[in-house]
């Protein structure tokens, strides 16, 4: 099993971000080690929150403290998600540089979050630049929703072919897996929603019900599980795949209990064997 450095925002009550992401992992096996970017009460959907935000230098201070154990060359992965300040985000790059340079095979996944549908961008001015211009281009696995996939790239697309034009175009600055999570285009039925993952020339597709849920964290949770099973089994389809059953399990349990917050804990049996499974389906751009 893997050794991954996620660092990301932490919320006391709830799940997002690390308190979202580090559990999956350690359902699924993994040794996690979390290094906070912010700490607060709960998520700012509430509309109040208590809390602070850390600077760049209090994430170096963390990461020296774990490079003096002399266990950075066992780090497998470094996960990274929410980035309050571009100060941060040159912290998580350099700890990524840190991680290579002890272990070579190592990977960074990049959740490079800057906005979604309806919301628009929401992260501070100079953060979508930073995660096109410096997080993207340095990491292997990438995990942008739609919304996000059209920025960085600075296209519209609303066909799958444009999607697979996107994907490519994005994959030419540096990732080679892509992710694309809450995909909509014109064949996509109003009642599913789907994902799509793009490795070595090579694209699938997973549909799923749409749930109706509004609720944060999903997307911290998907991009974790994606990333560990594309580290177990080397194949960005069979993580597809696993991901997006384990996120549809969780969710589903979520809207049935009728909860704001996702339920990673009472739905850890889903991170692990899936109750209900989608068939993945290779795309191609002629289609």
């Amino acid at each position: 099993m893997a050794n991954v450095l996620s660092i990301q925002s932490h919320v006391a009550y709830g799940h997002v971000g690390n308190a979202s992401a580090v559990f999956p992992l350690q359902r699924l096996g993994h040794e996690v080690w979390p290094v906070h970017t912010v700490q607060f009460s709960n998520h700012t959907g509430y509309g109040s929150w208590t809390g602070r935000v850390f600077d760049g230098q209090a994430v170096d201070e963390v990461v020296d403290g774990i490079a003096e154990r002399g266990v950075l060359g066992t780090c497998d992965a470094v996960l990274s998600g929410y980035l309050g300040s571009a100060d941060i985000g040159h912290a998580v790059v350099g700890t990524v540089a840190r991680v290579r340079a002890a272990n070579p095979s190592a990977v960074y996944c990049c959740d490079p979050v800057i906005g979604d549908v309806g919301r628009g961008v929401f992260v501070r001015p100079g953060i979508a630049e930073f995660m096109r211009d410096v997080a993207v281009p340095a990491a292997d696995v990438v995990t942008p929703n739609h919304f996000e996939l059209d920025l960085l790239t600075g296209r519209t697309t609303t066909t799958l072919p444009q999607v697979l034009d996107a994907v490519a175009a994005l994959q030419a600055t540096g990732p080679r897996v892509v992710l694309v999570t809450s995909l909509d285009v014109e064949d996509t039925p109003d009642d599913a929603v789907d994902l799509l993952a793009a490795e070595a020339g090579r694209a699938w597709r997973v549909r799923t019900p749409e749930l109706g849920l509004s609720v944060n964290g999903a997307g911290d949770a998907i991009a974790a599980l994606f990333l560990a099973h594309w580290m177990s089994t080397g194949s960005a389809a069979q993580a597809l795949g696993s991901a997006a059953a384990s996120v549809f399990g969780l969710l589903r349990m979520t809207a049935e209990a009728g909860s704001r917050e996702i339920l990673t804990v009472a739905a850890q049996e889903e991170f692990v064997s899936p109750t209900r499974t989608f068939e993945v389906v290779e795309v191609h751009g002629a289609e």
